[in-house]
């Protein structure tokens, strides 16, 4: 009898403690799970072919620390000396690695077009590029975030038009294969200065290399005398060009502008050697694009500006005047 009383006992023993276990197992299978990045755990790459340039240390750093403030881990991929082959391999993992979105300095070439109409676009990822457009129908592009290039040319070519006064010879110095960006700032250039008769315009292509640049400039200086002013669209042009102009005579009596306020610019400037350059807004750009990438990935801005989202350009002068 007390054999089959034990077992009883057991019996009820063991009921209740399965009774227990399967109360917390429900409770802990119930729970809600806590997440680090709750709504916003996007995995964004940002790539340039520009790294470790002080622009684009700017671009960056303000799209890492968006990227927190949204839950979103940004990544920043790039070349180095706009190696274009490399940049567009970073492009092709980034698809293949099926990332959230990609914020791209835009490459206005045929290969940097298939890799975001086609690749990107299969795989559903978006796009959006960054200080550099490229055109939304060769590209699909969700949208632009970065100056208006064309504007910034207007606003240079007025300056010049202020310094200068409303006679001149001013050569352009443009590369010999332009980006989408560079020919929005020619275009503005010569919108304005076309308007003015008396101010005599020439396009000289001088490449991207410094060697190119002082090879144009030997040849400018050799056949085109009375030259009143030099407008680069590109700042790497910028010190080069004044260097050859200082082996041949005085900088001072030249007009000289260019674009973007590198540290190499911004000491020309400050020495009076460059009269203005075009200022941008690299932070404005990386926290921007950050943002409109999160907000389309949750659909709480839908669709996003095709034309863009214009951060702010402004005419930095020289302290010195001519």
């Amino acid at each position: 009898m007390m054999f089959y009383l034990l077992i009883l006992t057991g019996l009820v023993l063991f009921y209740f403690t399965c009774v227990y276990l399967i109360k917390v197992l429900e409770v802990d299978i119930n729970k809600p799970q806590s997440r680090e990045l709750p709504d916003n755990s996007y995995r964004l790459v940002l790539i340039t072919k520009e790294l470790d340039t002080p622009f684009w240390d700017k671009v960056k750093y303000s799209a890492i620390a968006a990227g927190v403030r949204n839950g979103a881990n940004v990544e920043v991929w790039g070349s180095y000396n706009g190696n274009e082959q490399e940049f567009l391999k970073l492009m092709e993992i980034a698809i293949a690695s099926k990332v959230d979105g990609i914020i791209v300095q835009g490459l206005d070439t045929e290969e940097f077009k298939q890799l975001s109409m086609y690749k990107a676009t299969e795989k559903g990822i978006p796009i959006i590029t960054v200080a550099n457009d490229v055109p939304i129908n060769d590209s699909l592009r969700k949208t632009y975030v970065g100056s208006n290039h064309y504007e910034a040319g207007q606003m240079l070519a007025r300056q010049l038009i202020l310094d200068m006064g409303f006679a001149g010879k001013v050569i352009i110095m443009a590369s010999d294969r332009q980006e989408q960006y560079q020919r929005e700032r020619l275009n503005g250039i010569l919108d304005v200065l076309n308007h003015y008769e008396h101010v005599k315009t020439e396009i000289i292509a001088s490449g991207n290399s410094r060697e190119r640049v002082v090879q144009a400039m030997n040849q400018i200086m050799n056949t085109q005398p009375n030259i009143d002013g030099f407008i680069t669209t590109t700042a790497s042009n910028a010190s080069a060009l004044i260097q050859e102009l200082g082996k041949r005579s005085q900088v001072e009596p030249y007009y000289i502008y260019s674009f973007d306020d590198s540290p190499e610019t911004l000491t020309l400037l400050q020495q009076g050697k460059i009269d203005a350059i075009i200022s941008q807004s690299p932070e404005v750009m990386g926290s921007e694009s950050v943002n409109l990438m999160v907000q389309w990935l949750n659909g709480t801005q839908l669709p996003l500006n095709p034309y863009g989202y214009y951060t702010d350009v402004r005419v930095m002068k020289a302290v010195a005047s001519k």
